[in-house]
């Protein structure tokens, strides 16, 4: 087999892998998840698991890469129907929170994601999403409808404030009940930025 071959066949083992711990993590969570299991399901051995990812936790920081990413774009592609740079902004922040009651992105990425893997803040895909939001900021500060604040500073808090919502959303006993008090607040803060409050 040649190294062309060798390539697409490692990354088809890899993608197998990935959609067979995705279903696994979702459904059992990360501490009930079976690597013999994962991989049977996926048709592979364990030691394709190891040469690709590592051990368990390695596998599953690459399925919570790819959850996250989809998570913030899905955010994202809800917020771009928006009105206004602003509203556009304040709604992939809602989209985001309310995607804490999704089933798969509530076990992995909210729940299992930072017990296993430690604080978001760290992780690859929260760094993109951060990228997103100075972009978006730096935009809203130039256009004179968010306050001259430090961009990174807001951007960070921004970011860190709709993740944290996500996280006690997924955390609640009841988080239907919890969400739209929290998607409220989360409104009221961020419209502390505004340069011009709103309903002036």
């Amino acid at each position: 087999m040649g190294p062309t071959k060798r390539a697409e066949k490692m990354e088809e083992n890899r993608r197998k892998l990935i959609a067979s711990a995705r279903r696994a993590f979702a459904e059992k969570g990360f501490a009930s998840a079976s690597m013999d299991e994962m991989t049977a399901d996926a048709g592979l051995t364990r030691g394709a698991l190891y040469h690709n990812f590592g051990d368990k936790r390695g596998l599953f920081a690459a399925v919570v890469a790819q959850v996250d990413s989809e998570m913030a774009a899905r955010a994202q592609d809800i917020g771009a129907g928006k009105s206004s740079k602003w509203d556009n902004m304040l709604g992939v922040g809602d989209a985001y929170i309310r995607l804490a009651l999704d089933p798969e992105v509530r076990q992995i990425v909210l729940l299992d994601g930072p017990a296993v893997l430690g604080d978001p803040a760290h992780w690859p895909s929260q760094n993109a999403c951060l990228e997103v939001t100075r972009r978006d900021v730096a935009e809203l500060i130039a256009d004179g409808i968010m306050k001259p604040v430090d961009v990174e500073a807001a951007s960070r808090l921004l970011n860190g404030l709709a993740l944290n919502a996500a996280l006690w959303v997924a955390a609640s006993e009841d988080p239907e009940t919890l969400l739209p008090e929290v998607i409220e607040v989360f409104h009221r803060m961020c419209e502390g930025l505004l340069a011009v409050p709103s309903g002036s």
